[in-house]
């Protein structure tokens, strides 16, 4: 379980990195605009009001698009062959 936490983890890093790299070096085009496109998703704010403490968390928000995906995969080959 925990390596698929981290897999996942690391593969939404290098896909944001991906499509950072994509939006700032590709030329306007609709291959851009394809791998950049993304879906967003929100959950939160999640409030815990204890009586000593409150916490308050969120709101946590996934973004996937194309690349995001192409990361997650490339980290799950590399820990798949790595580990």
């Amino acid at each position: 379980m925990s390596r698929f936490v981290v897999t996942l983890v690391l593969g939404l890093f290098l896909g944001g990195l991906l499509t950072l790299l994509c939006e700032t070096f590709l030329p306007e085009s609709p291959a851009r605009t394809f791998l950049t496109a993304s879906v967003s998703a929100s959950i939160g704010p999640l409030s815990v009001d204890l009586v000593a403490v409150g916490i308050t968390l969120g709101p946590l928000v996934l973004y996937l698009n194309v690349l995001t995906l192409v990361g997650v995969f490339l980290v799950a080959l590399v820990a798949r062959s790595w580990i």
